[in-house]
């Protein structure tokens, strides 16, 4: 059994897919083309926004948008706590400071109380400028946007939205991707939409904002690339893979996201009153990049665990360690207790398989297991 089952959606696919990477190397036009532009017109569509611009992962999507929001030394950027370290670790590698904030325990993103209450925090210390605000829409579903995006226009803040996980997810209709002043994905294999390498991309309605972007992601390049009027970056999708998300783009549009959210229906079902299962508000609705259970303790998620591993199948915790507690952000001083709901979630999430292609039988195979352990467990 896979986590994540990349190799049935290639076999679904290996017609088209196979036939497309063949196209490239015959056409032999890597870099740029006909696909990347094709891919791009297609995502901002699929997305409700202008401009959608490729590059070459998700962390360096969001790290471009720092560069182009002039983000730096002495500036403080709201991240949640519990979530994948690039999402603060852009924030740092431009200098500025990373301001953890604790998550909702039912949604797992940022709590927008305590967002607004960091914020307050920051300016009344007076040593840092509030910038923006980096929400994640984890395990696929978007964040609290309505929310945020009124704290954000009260104090003057940016927002990024991190879809790296969100990408399909919507709320009221529309889509993650579309919301904050710009947004990032990323095509990681294993995430709702993946390619088979590292590729990324922004989305925005900024005109000028995406014309930067464009520049900074290419050397700082102006009318050519040999023209450089800025310093920029390397970051490019390669053809090869946009190519491959064209495939997997048309069949996320056709089934994919259904068939995820068919799959949470049925673990739901088996699962509700047995663990605590994923929450989804009304209007929402989410990619599930993961299914993600908490149990009672870490005693009772471990065993589990370790009994799922014996019988074959694969599970994982997201995330074992919060962010203010990562080595790398040593040198700021994060009050543990200020992380409540994260340090509880580190001790008490397990994220099991989920992928379109899971069976109904499958699903009834880890859902027996689990129930019959917690019970033994509980005796």
């Amino acid at each position: 059994m896979e986590f994540r089952d990349l190799k049935a959606q290639y076999n679904k696919y290996k017609n088209e897919i196979d036939s497309v990477i063949q196209e490239v190397i015959n056409n032999a036009n890597f870099i740029g083309g006909v696909e990347v532009d094709t891919l791009e017109q297609r995502l901002a569509e699929y997305v409700g926004v202008k401009h959608c611009i490729t590059c070459a992962n998700g962390t360096e999507a969001m790290t471009l948008l720092m560069m182009a929001w002039d983000i730096k030394e002495g500036d403080a950027v709201f991240v949640p706590d519990f979530t994948f370290f690039s999402t603060g670790e852009i924030v740092s590698f431009v200098g500025a400071t990373p301001i953890f904030v604790d998550v909702d325990r039912d949604t797992f993103n940022i709590d927008t109380v305590k967002l607004e209450k960091a914020i307050i925090k920051i300016i009344d210390e007076g040593k840092l400028t509030p910038k923006a605000i980096i929400p994640v829409d984890l395990f696929g579903l978007p964040a609290d946007y309505i929310e945020i995006e009124r704290i954000a226009k009260k104090y003057n803040l940016r927002v990024l939205e991190d879809a790296a996980q969100g990408f399909g997810g919507s709320i009221n209709g529309k889509k993650a991707c579309s919301f904050g002043d710009a947004a990032t994905t990323s095509f990681f294999p294993a995430k709702p939409l993946g390619c088979y390498g590292d590729g990324g991309a922004i989305f925005t309605n900024d005109d000028e904002l995406a014309e930067l972007l464009n520049s900074l992601k290419v050397h700082g390049k102006g009318d050519n690339k040999y023209d450089n009027v800025r310093i920029g970056v390397n970051s490019r999708l390669d053809s090869i893979q946009a190519a491959v998300l064209n495939v997997k783009l048309t069949a996320f549009i056709n089934h994919e996201l259904d068939d995820v959210n068919r799959v949470y229906s049925l673990y739901t079902e088996r699962l509700k009153g047995i663990v605590e299962t994923p929450v989804i508000p009304e209007g929402y609705v989410s990619s599930f990049a993961q299914y993600t259970i908490k149990l009672k303790n870490k005693e009772e998620r471990d065993s589990l665990q370790a009994k799922l591993k014996e019988e074959g199948i694969p599970s994982m915790v997201y995330y074992v360690k919060p962010m203010h507690k990562q080595g790398a952000f040593a040198e700021y001083d994060y009050d543990d207790n200020d992380f409540e709901v994260t340090n509880e979630l580190c001790d008490t999430v397990l994220s099991l398989p989920m992928h379109p292609y899971l069976s109904e039988d499958e699903i009834e195979k880890i859902s027996s297991i689990l129930i019959e352990k917690l019970r033994n467990f509980e005796r």
